[in-house]
């Protein structure tokens, strides 16, 4: 007799067999009880009809942990296509208390429900639905690094707490460190440049920190982001065609390989082209009011509406919902970005992808006399604790060097087609929440 996962049941027809699993659904009739287990592979249903073996469930209630053994049966109505029959079940951890969320239904979305949503995660994440977001999630984190691996990028990991606002402002969070101010990463950037002077290519994924009091459905107080720097670069445009590379073949493999959860997930289609286009935040500007009437072109960024707007054009009239918005104004780049020839633009891009941006990527300014220059002009002291480090690595030689900020969660959202980044996260924290 095997011990078997839920998805292999369909090997052993005609055999005795065991699955280990969840009480995730019962119901009785006609003198049957049909029991769905669910294990991490899926969910089974077992068919008792001896009243003795329905007896061991009185008083028991979903989330009771339970070994189950019976005859493996084809049956093309059930999901995996076979029960158990005869089965005889074995309790290992009672539950006896009634579960508050339903997991065995489709949880509603709305954002009325978040709050429900979220103070009960870790028993809605048993939803078999809910469980599909993050398999997607945990697949395209490993597609990325595999990607990057074989591009020859290095993972590094940098701190967390730190001395200093690594992206200025006043959007970070401060605590007492030993006696001194320190404040949550906001980013790893300071800490990738440097390393391109070590690896020449690096990357991160890990949590960055924003103290944004936003409430927005793509904002949270912390997130998970995937930072890129990689050297010697020849422009802008290489970094460009690492990042639409990189999301292409990330995209295009979990497509093929989560097809199913995505399906289940109602995710839109994939529309890509082998070259993202390209439009300046002045052509987005002017292409959108042309076709709604309002004038943006007052905005030193791109507004929500004009991001979903453009890749809706780009997706009908260049076969591509991922979208390069180019020319950022001179006015809201950071210190450490190149500015372009022309005086008024920064080398800079976003990557838009189904209406949001989910990356910036910019050329970085590696002539330490001219990124001194820009961080005197941004009023940033080159003597602080958390930026004497970064400028000593610049001192002694960077090459040319660009990357990316990209969010991990919004990507996971615009993936699996949900209307909200928290939806993506396991345990989101925003200005009203911190647990679980």
């Amino acid at each position: 007799m095997a011990e078997v996962l839920v998805r292999e049941l369909s090997t052993q027809v005609g055999k005795q067999a065991t699955v280990r699993g969840w009480l995730h659904k019962r119901r009785d009739l006609g003198g049957v009880c049909f029991v769905v287990v669910r294990d991490r592979s899926g969910l089974v249903q077992a068919v008792v009809r001896s009243e003795q073996e329905v007896g061991k469930l009185d008083g028991l209630q979903n989330g009771t942990v339970l070994r189950v053994t019976g005859r493996v049966v084809d049956e093309p109505r059930a999901v995996g296509g076979v029960e158990l029959h005869e089965p005889s079940l074995e309790i290992i951890t009672p539950v006896t208390e009634v579960m508050p969320v339903e997991i065995d239904k489709p949880i509603d979305h709305r954002s009325e429900n978040f709050d429900t949503l979220f103070e009960y995660r870790a028993l809605s994440l048993r939803n078999v639905d809910e469980q599909r977001v993050f398999k997607v999630r945990a697949a395209l984190l490993r597609y990325i690094r595999e990607f990057l691996t074989e591009h020859e990028f290095v993972e590094i990991q940098t701190p967390k707490l730190v001395a200093g606002a690594a992206e200025g402002g006043a959007e970070v969070f401060k605590l007492d460190y030993f006696g001194q101010e320190a404040t949550l990463a906001q980013s790893p950037q300071l800490y990738k440049q440097m390393m391109v002077g070590v690896f020449e290519r690096v990357f991160e994924i890990a949590p960055a920190f924003r103290a944004e009091p936003s409430v927005t459905t793509r904002h949270m107080s912390e997130v998970m982001m995937l930072d890129v720097e990689m050297g010697f670069i020849t422009g802008h445009e290489d970094v460009l065609e690492m990042i639409q590379d990189m999301t292409k073949a990330v995209l295009t493999r979990v497509y093929k390989e989560r097809a199913q959860d995505l399906e289940k997930l109602g995710a839109p289609q994939l529309v890509l082209a082998e070259t993202y286009p390209r439009y300046t935040m002045a052509q987005i500007h002017e292409l959108y009011q042309k076709a709604t009437g309002k004038d943006m072109s007052g905005e030193v960024d791109l507004t929500p509406d004009e991001e979903r707007w453009i890749c809706d054009y780009a997706r009908e009239h260049d076969g591509c919902e991922a979208v390069f918005a180019t020319g950022l104004p001179k006015s809201k780049m950071k210190f450490y970005h190149m500015a372009a020839e022309d005086g008024k633009t920064a080398l800079s891009a976003d990557l838009l992808f189904r209406g949001v941006e989910i990356a910036t990527c910019p050329q970085r300014e590696h002539r330490y006399d001219k990124l001194l220059e820009q961080m005197k002009a941004a009023g940033i002291d080159p003597e602080a604790p958390g930026f004497r480090y970064f400028l000593q690595a610049m001192m002694f030689g960077l090459p040319p060097h660009g990357g990316c900020g990209f969010g991990i969660d919004r990507l996971v959202e615009k993936v699996c087609g949900l209307g909200n980044v928290k939806e993506a996260t396991l345990f989101p924290r925003d200005t009203k929440r911190l647990t679980p």
